[in-house]
């Protein structure tokens, strides 16, 4: 048995999981706060809320040891509770976090080992330190590049998957001159606003913009709102440029629909999308931006976007990494 944790802050986490528990031989159980996907192939343990109202605000970090334990708080308690008992029950082999410390933890004091998704960015804090020390391995969804602070040990027991996405078994169409935007944003929080993307379509008069999400109240005119789509394949291969934030999730789903892409990075935890923009830059697979750019700044941005076939994404998202990932666990599940 393999026991997979799914953090429930935006979708990515979950699209992840869901990728990877495709392919597994092992039988898989779900632990998350999240609601169970239709798809997910074995049981899913929904978990209560460990924030809220509820929360006691004084050392939550346990003197920056972790990252989130508030003290004498129900939640955090009774979702411990169901995972040990998961744990204890299922005879788990083996427990993937994507992504907690506590989790990590939690596991590996029940002796099981753990398997950590790594993320972007800086994570040589305290409470990262210990999740990457104790695991066994650590699966980055990233090709293999330079990073920075990392210490050989981690380095030693890191997989290179690259990127990963449920539409990794999907064949992309060629790119064409459909002179369609599409901007594609996640649930986990934008800095980016409606007035940005107004603004933007209003300075490319030549390109037509569709925005991935819900119409907010009282949006004015110049852009076309798609909604929330559950799949968004066909509107990311309708476009001839995808404007994005920097999330593993959403370069991930551009990368494999192989279209050239603006990533604009958003503020986050750790850098953990500038460090994304950082390494797309470098690679040259797509324009990137720290800050949403301003309206002069877009016909020229999404000019130099054309000129990229989207092609390149290949080297970012070979397209098993799914699959890669599925067989490593399985391995150490055995």
């Amino acid at each position: 048995m393999i026991a997979y944790y799914v953090h429930h802050h935006g979708s990515g986490h979950v699209h992840r999981a869901r990728a990877i528990a495709a392919r597994l031989r092992t039988p898989v159980i779900g632990l998350s706060s999240a609601p169970r996907p239709a798809d997910w192939p074995g049981r899913w343990i929904r978990l209560v809320d460990d924030a809220g109202a509820d929360a006691v605000a004084d050392d939550v970090t346990a003197r920056g040891t972790l990252h989130w334990v508030p003290r004498h708080h129900p939640g955090l308690s009774e979702r411990m509770n169901a995972i040990s008992e998961v744990l204890a029950a299922t005879g788990a082999r083996v427990l993937v976090s994507d992504v907690s410390v506590e989790v990590a933890l939690l596991a590996r004091l029940h002796g099981v080992p753990v398997v950590v998704m790594a993320q972007p960015g800086d994570r040589t804090d305290r409470p990262h330190r210990l999740a990457y020390d104790l695991a066994a391995r650590l699966l980055a969804p990233w090709p293999a590049r330079p990073q920075p602070g990392w210490p050989p040990e981690w380095l030693a027991k890191t997989v290179h998957l690259g990127a990963l996405s449920r539409f990794d078994d999907r064949v992309p169409v060629p790119a064409s001159r459909t002179g369609r935007v599409v901007a594609m944003w996640g649930s986990g929080g934008l800095d980016t606003t409606t007035a940005d993307l107004r603004a933007a379509a209003a300075a490319t008069p030549d390109w037509a913009w569709t925005v991935i999400g819900p119409e907010p109240a009282g949006a004015k005119g110049g852009l076309r709102w798609a909604g929330w789509l559950a799949d968004p394949w066909e509107a990311l291969c309708g476009a001839e440029v995808v404007v994005t934030h920097g999330g593993q999730n959403a370069v991930a789903e551009v990368a494999a629909a192989r279209r050239p892409a603006v990533v604009v990075a958003q503020a986050r935890p750790f850098g953990e999308q500038r460090a994304t923009a950082a390494a797309l830059l470098r690679a040259r697979l797509a324009v990137v931006s720290a800050r949403w750019p301003e309206p002069s700044r877009w016909p020229g941005l999404l000019r130099r976007a054309r000129l990229r076939t989207g092609a390149d994404w290949a080297r970012w998202s070979p397209g098993d990494g799914a699959a890669r990932a599925a067989a490593e666990l399985d391995a150490l599940a055995r």
